[in-house]
């Protein structure tokens, strides 16, 4: 937490209201979170933000000089990661301040965009234009945008658990453990599946499920669990249309077996035993029988025992 409809859901908010901003000041709390708070506190004052997009599970502000007053000698992104608590929120310079603060861009307009996190698992780092697109390079394909057969050519092939893959960041950029679990049991594929045993059929029903699942939740603007809030404040409402995710013991809502909870990739997996059947174990080969047997027919032909 976040995940990608939870970080659209920022994105979207801070979108609206941002671009055309100058920040006039940084002021820094506890810094462990940043790559180089110095950086921050010195270039940023006299940008003027020109953009809000996302970058997968990242919040992207695109940062433009704004005259000879500013410390950027090119255009810049200032990438935010919210981690498992963090929340990016604007506020009027004057409204108190949540504990766990820990930055203040202070806007021209008597407005402060604020970070506060209280585990401070985020991340903030400033990313000039000419390694922007090395950052991306390092994230896997956009969920929301990725064709069919890319998806396929992503998981058809992988000896890897469906889940894991889903979780991985470097194969789809924003899925996390909600909406993995949410995706696989509208796909009706258990967590623990291997993706290269997955049919056509199979791989296709997930694809649109991944999409389906983290477009409805934006429109839900994201999943409250804990910390979650929009840029405003506001909490989401998906959480009360999740299926699986943190409901083990209760009723399936379409067969009413109970869901269960296992472990998948290190994660937490929730699932419907009877909608997600689980993969089949293999059976052991049993090499003795089959040079039994082997050795029964050798002799069978050169004795002709099994002629007519």
């Amino acid at each position: 937490m976040p995940e990608l409809p939870e970080v659209e859901t920022v994105v979207r908010g801070l979108r609206a209201s941002l671009p055309g901003r100058t920040i006039l000041e940084v002021r820094l709390g506890k810094t462990d979170f940043i790559d180089d708070p110095v950086a921050l506190a010195e270039r940023l004052p006299g940008s003027r933000i020109c953009n809000v997009t996302r970058l997968g599970k990242f919040v992207s502000i695109d940062l433009v000089s704004n005259g000879p007053a500013t410390g950027l000698a090119e255009p810049c992104y200032l990438v935010i990661h919210l981690g498992m608590t963090g929340q990016l929120t604007t506020r009027h310079s004057g409204d108190p301040v949540a504990p766990h603060t820990h930055v203040f861009f202070a806007l021209d307009d008597g407005r402060e965009l604020r970070y506060t996190d209280i585990r401070r698992f985020g991340r903030i780092l400033l990313v000039p234009e000419s390694r922007i697109a090395e950052f991306r390079n390092h994230l896997g394909a956009e969920p929301l945008e990725i064709t069919l057969e890319e998806f396929r050519a992503r998981f058809g092939s992988r000896r890897a658990r469906v889940k894991a893959l889903l979780l991985d960041q470097r194969v789809l950029r924003g899925v996390g453990n909600i909406y993995a679990d949410e995706s696989l049991f509208r796909a009706r594929i258990h967590p623990a599946r291997i993706a290269s045993n997955l049919t056509q059929t199979q791989i296709a029903t997930l694809h649109q499920s991944v999409r389906e699942i983290l477009t409805a939740a934006i429109r839900l603007r994201g999943s409250s669990i804990s910390d979650y809030v929009d840029s405003d404040g506001n909490r989401g409402e998906f959480q009360l249309r999740h299926r699986v995710y943190q409901r083990d013991g209760k009723p399936c809502v379409r067969c009413r077996e109970k869901i269960r909870r296992m472990i998948v990739a290190g994660r937490s997996s929730h699932f419907c035993p009877r909608c997600q059947p689980a993969p089949r174990p293999r059976k052991p080969r049993q090499a003795g029988k089959k040079t039994a047997n082997a050795r029964w027919r050798k002799s069978e032909r050169s004795t002709g025992a099994g002629a007519a």
